[in-house]
Formats: C-alpha cells, sequence, structure tokens
C-alpha cells in the first residue's frame, strides 16, 4: 500500500469521530434516498391489498362491451358458475342533487357494501343509502323521495336501509340489479362479476362466457372482454399505484435537492478537515510525498467516508421501514412491510460514495498544493483563510449577470391578465435557470457575502458584550466556512420561502375566486328564465338552522357595449362577510350605488371599458347608462360578468322577484351544514325546478387540496433544511477541534464556561442569521416571478409572519446544532487547551 495512504487511513483509524462528523450530512442523505424507496415500496404494497374495488370472491369479469340483464340470466345459468353480480348505475335528481344508484347484490362475497341498518331492497323503488348520504340528503330508513329519472321520468324511492360502502362520497344509494336497470330505463349493464364452483375449470367456463357475450353483438359494436378477476384487481391497484408513483417522483426532485445540499455540506467539512491537517500534509510534502500521492490519499479518504456514511444510513432507514408497519398497527393503521431492495441499496452506497468523492476532489487538490514550509507553522494560522480569488470574483459575477439576464427576459415575456394559448413551461424553465445560476452565484460569491450580511445582521448580537463581538468575529474570521454552511441553510430558506410565498398568493387568488362563486355556504336557485316561490325567501328566513338569507335576481342576458350575452345579477355586495373578499384591479367594490356597475375583467377587457368609465349597459330594448366604479380580479359573483344595483335591474326589465338566494349556515361545523341543507329541503319540498348546490363543500375542497399540496411541499422542503442542520452541527464541532487553543486561551483570560458555550452557541446561531437572510432575499422575488409565469392572475403575497416564524426557526435549530459541541469546548480545561498544537 502507498505509505502516505496507509498514514491517512491510519488516521482515520485513531480518529474515527471526526469521519463520523465529515460523513454525516452524507449519512443523512443516505438515509433519505433510501428511507424514500423503502416508504415507496410500503404505499405501493399498501395501495395494491387495500385499493381495488373488485372483491377478492370475484374469479372472472366480463366487461368493456355490450351487456344485457339477458346476457347475466345466461351466464348464471353455465356449469361452474356459482353466483354472478351484474354491475351499473342509475342517475337521478333528488331535491335538485344528483344521485347516483349503484347494483350490488348486498350481501354475499361479491357484495361491496355491508347493511348497517334496517334491511337491504328487495323490491322495486327500494334502495339502501350510504351513511353520508343519508345525512346529507335527510333519507332515513323508511323515508320517501321523489326522484327525476330522466326523459320526464318521476320515480318514487323508498329508503329501506342503511349500507357502509368502501368509499361514501355522500351522494350515492345501492339496489338489486333489476332494479337499477329500471331506473336507468335501459337493460345495459358495465360490467359483469362471475364468481365461480371450488372444482371449476376457469379457462373452460371463460371461453364459454366469451364464446356466449361474442354471439349476441350489435353490428357496429365490440364483444364484451373476459378476464380473471386477479387481472382486473391488480390493473386497478396499479392505476391507483400509478397516482403513488407520480408523487414520488416529485419527492425524489426534492431528494434530489437534498443529496446537493448533503454534497455541499460534505466539500464543507472536508475543508475544515483538510485546513486543521495542514501541518501534518506539510510534513508528508517535506519528506517527499508528491502532490498526486497526497491528492489521492485524500480522495481514497473520502471514498472510505463515503461508503461507511453509505452503509449506515442504508442500515438505519432499513430498520426505520421495517418498524413502521408494526408501529403503525398499534393506532390502528395498517401497511405493507417493505422488502429488502438490494438494487436500491447498492446504488444508495454508491450514490453515497460519489458524494463525497464530489465533495472530497476540490478540497484534495487544494490540500495537496500545501508547501512544506508550511510544517513550520501552526495548525491554526495555517488553516485560516478569508475572501476569495479574483478569478473566483470575476465567476460569481458572471453567474450573478447571466442570471439577472434570464431573469429580465422572463419579465419582458410575462404574459397579460387572461392569456390565450399561453404554454407557462418555457418561462418556468427559465425561471427555474435563473434561480440556479443565482445560487451557484451565491455559492461562488459566498464569502465576500458573509461580511456585509453579518455587519448588519450581527449588530444586535455586538451589542451584548464580549461573548456577541466574540461570536461575531468567530464568523468573520472564517467567511469560507460561514459561506459554505449558511448556502446550504439558504438553499432550504428559499424553497420554504417560495413555497410560502406562492401558497399565500394562490391562497388570496382562490379566495377572491370563491368569493365570487361561493360567496356563501348554500345557493338556492330557480331554473333558468323562472322565478323562486314568493315564499321561499320568507320561508328560508324563518329557519333558525340559516343565516344571511340573501335573495338576488340574476339575468342571463344583457349587451355591454358591443359586448353581448354578459351574465348581470343584483346581489348585495354587503350582505354577505365572503364578498368582502372580492378583489379588484382598479377601483373600490364597496362604492357600487344606483347608477354604478362592478365589472369582471373579462367583460372589461374585451369592452375596452375601466374604472370611471361609462357603461352602456341593454336588455330587452331597454339600456341604461352606468360608471365603471370598479373591475374585479376575475368573474363577478355568481358566475356572471358584471353587478348592478336593484334599481337598475329593474331598469333593465328584470322581473321582481328573486331567481335564487344565497344562504349561510347558522352554526358552524358539519351538524350545522347538515341542518341548513336540511332546512332548505323542506323550503323546496313538493316544489319542482329549484336546486340546491351546498358552495361550502367547494370551499372546503379547495381548501383542503391547498392546504396538504403545502404541507407535503414544506415537509419535503425539510430535508434539506435537516441536512443544512446537520452541516451546521457538523462544522461547529469541527470548528472546535481546530479552535482548541482558541477556546483555552479565552478561558485563561477569565471567560466562564458559560460565556464559551453561549459564544459558540451564537456562532451556531449566526450561520442561521445568515443563511435565513439571503435565502429569504433569493426566495421572494423568484417566488412572485414564479408566479408571474404560471399565467395565473394570483396577486403577490407576502406572509410575514409565517416568512418571520421562518426566520426564528432556522435560527433554533442552527443554535441548537451548535449545544453539544459547545458544551464539549466548554468541559477543556484551559492547560490543556493550551498545550494543544
Amino acid at each position: 500500500m502507498n505509505p502516505v495512504l496507509r498514514t491517512q487511513l491510519a488516521g482515520v483509524t485513531r480518529r474515527p469521530a471526526r469521519m463520523l462528523l465529515t460523513g454525516l450530512a452524507v449519512l443523512v442523505a443516505s438515509f433519505v434516498v433510501y428511507a424514500t424507496v423503502l416508504a415507496q415500496q410500503i404505499t405501493e404494497r399498501s395501495v395494491l391489498n387495500g385499493l381495488s374495488g373488485t372483491p377478492e370472491a370475484v374469479d372472472l369479469v366480463v366487461r368493456d362491451g355490450v351487456l344485457t340483464a339477458g346476457q347475466l340470466g345466461r351466464i348464471s345459468g353455465l356449469t361452474g358458475v356459482a353466483e354472478t353480480a351484474g354491475r351499473t348505475e342509475a342517475g337521478l335528481g333528488v331535491n335538485g342533487d344528483y344521485l347516483a344508484v349503484l347494483a350490488d347484490p348486498g350481501s354475499g362475497p361479491l357484495s361491496v357494501v355491508t347493511l348497517s341498518q334496517g334491511r337491504y331492497p328487495d323490491g322495486p323503488g327500494q334502495i339502501a343509502v350510504s351513511p353520508r348520504t343519508a345525512e346529507r340528503f335527510g333519507l332515513g330508513v323508511g323515508a320517501t323521495v321523489p326522484a327525476e329519472a330522466g326523459e320526464g321520468r318521476t320515480v318514487r324511492l323508498q329508503v329501506v336501509g342503511v349500507v357502509t360502502p368502501r368509499d361514501d362520497f355522500g351522494a350515492q344509494a345501492y339496489a338489486g340489479t333489476t332494479t337499477v336497470t329500471t331506473l336507468a330505463g335501459s337493460g345495459v349493464l358495465n360490467q359483469i362479476d362471475v364468481r365461480l364452483d371450488g372444482g371449476a375449470d376457469a379457462g373452460a367456463v371463460r371461453d364459454e362466457i366469451a364464446a356466449l357475450t361474442a354471439g349476441r353483438v350489435p353490428a357496429g359494436e365490440t364483444a364484451p372482454e373476459v378476464s380473471t378477476g386477479a387481472d382486473v384487481r391488480l390493473a386497478e391497484a396499479r392505476a391507483a399505484a400509478a397516482e403513488v408513483t407520480q408523487v414520488f417522483a416529485v419527492v425524489g426532485a426534492f431528494v434530489l435537492v437534498a443529496v446537493i445540499a448533503a454534497g455541499l455540506i460534505a466539500t464543507s467539512t472536508f475543508r475544515i478537515v483538510f485546513a486543521q491537517r495542514m501541518r501534518q500534509l506539510a510534513l508528508l510534502r517535506a519528506v517527499g510525498a508528491g502532490r498526486g500521492a497526497l491528492a489521492r490519499a485524500l480522495i481514497a479518504e473520502g471514498v472510505l467516508t463515503g461508503l461507511v456514511a453509505g452503509v449506515a444510513g442504508v442500515l438505519g432507514a432499513l430498520l426505520a421501514g421495517h418498524a413502521l408497519p408494526p408501529l403503525l398497527s398499534l393506532f390502528g393503521w395498517k401497511v405493507a412491510a417493505p422488502g429488502y431492495p438490494v438494487a436500491a441499496a447498492l446504488g444508495t452506497v454508491a450514490l453515497a460514495v460519489l458524494i463525497t468523492v464530489v465533495a472530497v476532489g476540490a478540497p484534495a487538490v487544494s490540500a495537496a498544493r500545501v508547501a512544506p514550509l508550511e510544517a513550520l507553522r501552526s495548525a491554526a494560522t495555517t488553516g485560516a483563510r478569508r475572501g476569495i480569488g479574483g478569478l473566483r470574483w470575476a465567476s460569481g459575477l458572471l453567474l450573478a449577470l447571466l442570471a439577472a439576464g434570464v431573469a429580465g427576459v422572463v419579465v419582458l415575456n410575462l404574459p397579460g391578465s387572461d392569456p390565450t394559448e399561453y404554454d407557462p413551461m418555457p418561462l418556468l424553465l427559465a425561471t427555474v435557470g435563473s434561480g440556479g445560476l443565482a445560487f451557484l452565484a451565491l455559492i461562488t460569491l459566498g464569502p465576500a457575502l458573509v461580511r456585509p450580511v453579518l455587519a448588519v445582521t450581527g449588530w444586535p448580537l455586538r451589542r451584548l458584550g464580549p461573548v456577541g463581538r466574540l461570536a461575531v468575529g468567530g464568523i468573520g474570521g472564517s467567511t469560507r466556512r460561514a459561506a459554505a454552511v449558511a448556502v446550504v441553510v439558504a438553499l432550504g430558506v428559499t424553497m420554504i420561502a417560495g413555497v410560502l410565498v406562492g401558497g399565500a398568493s394562490v391562497r388570496t387568488l382562490s379566495e377572491q375566486e370563491l368569493a365570487a362563486s361561493a360567496p356563501a355556504d348554500y345557493e338556492l336557485a330557480a331554473a333558468e328564465g323562472a322565478a323562486l316561490p314568493a315564499s321561499a325567501v320568507d320561508q328560508a328566513r324563518s329557519s333558525t338552522d340559516l343565516s344571511r338569507v340573501t335573495p338576488y335576481r340574476r339575468v342571463g342576458a344583457v349587451r355591454v357595449g358591443a359586448l353581448e350575452d354578459v351574465a348581470a345579477t343584483d346581489l348585495a355586495i354587503t350582505a354577505l362577510p365572503r364578498l368582502a373578499g372580492l378583489g379588484s384591479t382598479s377601483g373600490t367594490v364597496g362604492d357600487l350605488r344606483p347608477g354604478t356597475v362592478l365589472l369582471a375583467r373579462y367583460v372589461a377587457d374585451q369592452a375596452g371599458l375601466g374604472t370611471g368609465d361609462t357603461a352602456v349597459v341593454s336588455a330587452g330594448g331597454r339600456a341604461v347608462s352606468l360608471r365603471v366604479v370598479a373591475v374585479l380580479s376575475d368573474m363577478a359573483p355568481l358566475h356572471t360578468g358584471l353587478v348592478v344595483d336593484p334599481a337598475d335591474l329593474t331598469a333593465l326589465g328584470a322581473p321582481a322577484a328573486a331567481t335564487g338566494l344565497l344562504a349561510d349556515a347558522a352554526r358552524d361545523g358539519e351538524d350545522g351544514r347538515t341542518a341548513g341543507l336540511r332546512a332548505l329541503r323542506q323550503v323546496t319540498a313538493g316544489q319542482e325546478g329549484l336546486g340546491i348546490a351546498v358552495l361550502a363543500d367547494q370551499r372546503d375542497q379547495l381548501n383542503t387540496a391547498l392546504t396538504v399540496l403545502l404541507a407535503v411541499a414544506l415537509l419535503l422542503i425539510g430535508l434539506t433544511v435537516l441536512i443544512a442542520v446537520v452541516g451546521v452541527g457538523a462544522t461547529t464541532a469541527l470548528s472546535v477541534v481546530e479552535r482548541v487553543r482558541e477556546s483555552g486561551l479565552l478561558r485563561a483570560i477569565g471567560m466562564s464556561r458559560g460565556g464559551l458555550r453561549a459564544m459558540l452557541t451564537a456562532e451556531s446561531a449566526l450561520y442561521g442569521v445568515i443563511g435565513a437572510t439571503l435565502g429569504l432575499a433569493l426566495g421572494v422575488p423568484y417566488a412572485w416571478l414564479a408566479l408571474q409565469a404560471t399565467g395565473v392572475n394570483a396577486p403577490l403575497t407576502l406572509p410575514v409572519w409565517q416568512l418571520a416564524a421562518v426566520f426564528a426557526a432556522l435560527v433554533a435549530l442552527t443554535a441548537l446544532a451548535g449545544v453539544l459541541p459547545a458544551r464539549r469546548a466548554a468541559r477543556v480545561s484551559p492547560v490543556t487547551a493550551l498545550s494543544t498544537d
């Protein structure tokens, strides 16, 4: 073995803690990568086990062709067939809402529901509803309700039971196949499930069914396909698992960022370790070691570090992955256990080695250039470097100019409002490219930026006394080390700030859109061209389960200048609290008065009108001139193009009777919402042509989707932040080793152990302060740019308190990362520290 390599490896075995600290970020990255592989396996296996809609007992499935109730009977009579179930659906209108009636046997191995109350339907017009449907529609056991079956047919449904399906969407009922085909007005089936006798030949029965169904196919139609139940279940589960694959593809992108962060941290820690050993490396050069041999030895040390870190990360992830299912089972959650993906494990270890090889390359080559005379200096003196060279300055400025240039191109090509045939992908990719160039510029110029940023952010700490000034001086005296760690913190904060700003802006846009499309919990509307019964508004207002009942009129086709077929309403803007969220591009929404109008943005754009202009609105030969007091950010309420005062709508010839009303639930929660819905159903009881829409459900779905999306994104970005915090801890620990003499000198001249701990902890916190400051400076502008590049009309919204919380949390986490190294440094006696070279 090469003597130089043997010397370096001997040093590693004598001081394994140093190798652990050097490879800690790589270990965490390896854990994250392999844990992601195991998490995908767990999720996919759980999906395959539980998300197939076809019962386990189904042996054959007949579908994708013309199927009739007659064929169902003939298949049931075949030898070897134990049981069949015809699947079809009838869509009915019940009190203005859609109700899906699904065919199911109701019991036995082919049933997909479980009876929980009453009995299962066995006669014409009888149905069993799901629990949520019973609550939402007010259909208890024994209830009878008329239903519109299409083509002018009205049928009466009797609820005889409540069943529990796998998925309860709140608008489904179940009955026998004969009942459902009668309700649908057709004998056509969607699918036939077949269960075979125990000793039946599945292949023979399959061929018989195929022959039976193929012989009765009308001209121009295709014959049904006969598949095995196992194949159908696998296809259904894989379809669900495909969504899981897509989700984990997004996760993979965030994991890649975490791997890059680990590489940056590893590069920083290798530089620190090699700087601490500069005198040793110089001695090796003095006794004849060549630069190439020294560089190869240091790279070999990096490979060993990556190998150990990768194996440790994989083993840790494997242990956690197999411990998760039994742990979750204690809380009643059943998930599948992962396997032992060997190829992924080897790939993860190889990735860890690759990260360390790339990370150790530049520090190793730089360290190998040490002059033999460095052996005569102290390690502390050798390792101290500040600033950057001219070439690095030029490279960093060039990268910054390129980033600014690409961003400028994006700004010049941003779409206007309501763009048509706009493809956002080119500008989004350009925004990402500009952000990448800006981050590379930050990495290159980082050491030069630390001191200016520190001059501002460190001012409060310097005011706290000698400990604060020493902490600021410690960071300023090693700008390269501070920049290497702060850049990774900045990467995490940039991504978090981007998600928070983008999420807040999209949420503001969604609230504005919901203020227009769903300004209340419920809407009761008459059919097009009809009006509400005279008693409907009074009856709704008298209900204790409803509040803020607001009638309105809606005219489907008015003319604004040359623009035709624009819907108008006289909805009172101040009547509902959510209407206060209506956004405007100009003017004030609250200025609506007689003789004025609020325009949807598309109407203003197409009619060429703006705030302060006069709009001529006409309908049915009548016309009024209205002053535009505001142009809305999007649509006007109730999917209309303009909002006018009731007197002006009357002047346009609108009937006096309301065409609809909006109302809120009197109480919060699901119970209050259900009670309000029942109250409105009592208003519409026995009256045709009235429809009820639960607008609150639309709001809930959108808000839930946004919240989940933001939570998942922040959780994934947390991987990068975790590695950044690990890097801060490792850097602080290595810094403590490097500055043992300095710590001893401070203790010798009177600094207490508590003061030394406070100083080192404050230094760790400053890594977070610098990184968070740089991250916010990058994240907010690029979030705005990306938002504009998408073409959505979301206003820039700064979640100040959330950004402040992120800043404080990052500072606290980086401070905590330095606590243990600081405690270790404080325990070393001054005499021992001063005797260390």
